[in-house]
């Protein structure tokens, strides 16, 4: 039995959680260097906030599914709190379905991403409805899968028609900018197959992973594993330079000529002791001019977004274990370790003592 739950779940009952395994692919070179951010050393200094912001993104906890599939076939995918889905179809054709959006066909060369980690279906075209077949379609976690390795798995599933081969995957995006990312992207992205020059990366990355997909070769699921998170990176960049939805609120605030530099600031030096006017000094706006246009182009205040970059950083800290919780409330701007504890559960709604523990007991299972 498959279990999908992101931050902490197993694939199988024998198989050790796959989400406590990290990516390879890392767009953030080190913990180092985010310590070294925390600590209000700039290291990698950018005159591009939005670069500097996606930066620090990193994934982690990633599963992936190869699925050799023959129609009539669907799949039924799981909610995955805080994951991104995402599927490239190497061969066939299939038909993706997510709540809210319009149903979109995608074809070899094409790449799906499903940002909010939303429960959705993957089906070929002969598939009839769920209705119309008076039966529900399978939850691929329901299904028998081949593990070649801790993270990577082979799905055979399907009728004696046509065939189709998807690479299926979710990943988690750790860092306090991945959840203000998330939360600025659509349900449901796809880069098509038509020929455009801002895409011809990603058609090559799709066409390795293509090609690596026909054959089980020795050291396969490793390569198609780092390029699948590659494609997710191109995607979310693509459409980040593309869409004009990634004009506004916060993707917007970080390419605006005043208020990106004012977040680059608090990005790079949470344990400053900001106020509205420091911050508005810095980018050479009066106060209220400053806090007006932040507050309309971020949907929060100046000094609310600073306590909740805090907390979110240093939440990750907590995660990392590799700090006390004295050393990370001071790295967040806080003289105390008390007034941190109780910004923090005001905020975040948990302790940062329950983090802590939370993630020693996951070391430990």
């Amino acid at each position: 039995m498959l279990s999908f739950r992101c931050p902490a779940s197993s694939i199988s009952t024998m198989i050790r959680t796959i989400y406590d395994y990290r990516s390879q692919f890392h767009a953030c070179s080190s913990r180092l260097s985010y310590a070294r951010t925390m600590r209000g050393q700039d290291p990698w200094a950018s005159e591009d906030p939005l670069g500097e912001a996606l930066h620090f993104l990193r994934m982690t906890g990633a599963f992936y599914c190869r699925s050799e599939l023959s129609e009539p076939w669907g799949l039924a995918m799981p909610e995955m709190q805080d994951c991104l889905w995402f599927h490239v179809v190497t061969s066939g054709r299939c038909r993706i379905e997510v709540e809210g959006t319009a149903t979109r066909y995608l074809v070899p060369g094409e790449f799906a991403l499903v940002p909010h980690g939303l429960g959705h279906t993957v089906s070929s075209d002969t598939l009839l409805s769920d209705n119309e077949a008076g039966r529900s379609t399978p939850m691929v976690h329901d299904l028998p899968h081949h593990y070649i390795s801790d993270r990577y798995a082979v799905l055979e599933h399907g009728g004696d028609g046509p065939s189709t081969t998807l690479m299926c995957g979710a990943v988690r995006l750790d860092h306090p900018s991945a959840t203000q990312l998330i939360s600025s992207l659509p349900s449901l992205i796809v880069v098509e197959s038509a020929p455009a020059p801002h895409l011809s990366w990603m058609h090559s990355t799709l066409g390795l992973v293509a090609e690596e997909a026909k054959y089980l070769r020795p050291g396969g699921e490793a390569v198609i594993t780092r390029l699948s998170d590659i494609l997710v990176i191109q995607a979310l960049r693509s459409w980040i330079e593309h869409d004009p939805a990634a004009k506004v609120g916060w993707l917007g605030a970080l390419q605006d000529p005043a208020i990106g530099p004012a977040l680059a600031r608090i990005h790079r030096q949470p344990d400053n002791p900001w106020t509205v006017a420091s911050l508005a000094a810095e980018v050479a706006m009066s106060r209220s001019a400053f806090s007006a246009r932040f507050t309309a182009m971020v949907g929060q205040t100046p000094m609310r977004y600073l306590a909740q970059w805090r907390m979110r950083s240093a939440q990750e800290l907590l995660r990392s274990g590799d700090m006390t919780v004295a050393d990370i409330a001071k790295r967040s701007g806080y003289l105390s370790e008390a007034a941190f504890a109780r910004a923090f559960k005001r905020l975040l709604g948990v302790s940062p003592g329950s983090v802590r523990t939370r993630v020693d007991a996951s070391a430990m299972s």
